[in-house]
């Protein structure tokens, strides 16, 4: 199974960590991700820390822990490749509607592309 069909197919929560030049660390709650035609793997984010972090370094994480009892899921090792401002795309891929997120309508929203640097499962090294 590809990870496009095991996110797709995949209940869990997932956690986007990110830090500044400084090496500060954030980490914030994430849907899963897109899967893009082009291979790159993109994220719907306003203009939050996370978003914030990846204007002066490129690198995140996304951790995604299975829905279930043990401890089953991916780590995903990512860098930025580029962004898109309160485009289309949002509209288009997003999974929930924003008319409906009254506290956000007014809120820029970024779509945010990585390219898939390493894969691993939640533990261990996948060796």
């Amino acid at each position: 199974m590809n990870l496009s069909e095991y996110f797709d197919n995949t209940k869990g929560v997932g956690v986007l960590a990110t830090a500044d030049s400084d090496g500060k660390v954030d980490a914030a709650i994430y849907a899963r991700p897109h899967f893009m035609e082009n291979g790159t793997i993109a994220f719907i984010m306003r203009e939050r820390l996370s978003h914030a972090n990846l204007q002066s370094n490129p690198h995140a994480a996304f951790l995604f822990m299975e829905d279930g009892s043990g401890y089953k899921g991916k780590r995903l090792f990512l860098i930025k490749i580029r962004e898109e401002e309160n485009s289309e795309l949002v509209k288009e891929i997003s999974r929930r509607s924003y008319n409906s997120d009254k506290r956000g309508l007014e809120e820029s929203k970024f779509v945010v592309f990585f390219k898939l640097e390493k894969e691993l499962p939640l533990i261990g090294s996948g060796k």
